[in-house]
């Protein structure tokens, strides 16, 4: 078993950055992560990182895309493995 750290990052449409951060902060997922850190930055935009005990293919709870016109493109995610 590994530490992995999934990361998900969303821009938020014109002036709704304030809207996605509270959107991010209020998702919950089906099983708690270790650890869960939320980020913003210029630009409107959302980080979220979670850390897990798991492999690093191993099925874990993601948040979703948030629904509307919230944000400006797809969410990206990425997927990391602790090599420390």
């Amino acid at each position: 078993m590994t530490t992995v750290a999934l990361m998900w990052e969303a821009k938020a449409a014109a002036g709704r950055g304030e809207e996605l951060l509270a959107w991010a902060r209020r998702q919950t997922l089906a099983t708690p992560p270790l650890r869960r850190e939320t980020f913003r930055a210029a630009g409107d935009r959302v980080l979220v990182i979670t850390w897990w005990e798991a492999e690093l293919d191993a099925p874990l709870p993601e948040l979703p895309e948030p629904e509307g016109e919230l944000v400006t493109r797809a969410v990206h995610r990425w997927r990391f493995e602790s090599v420390g």
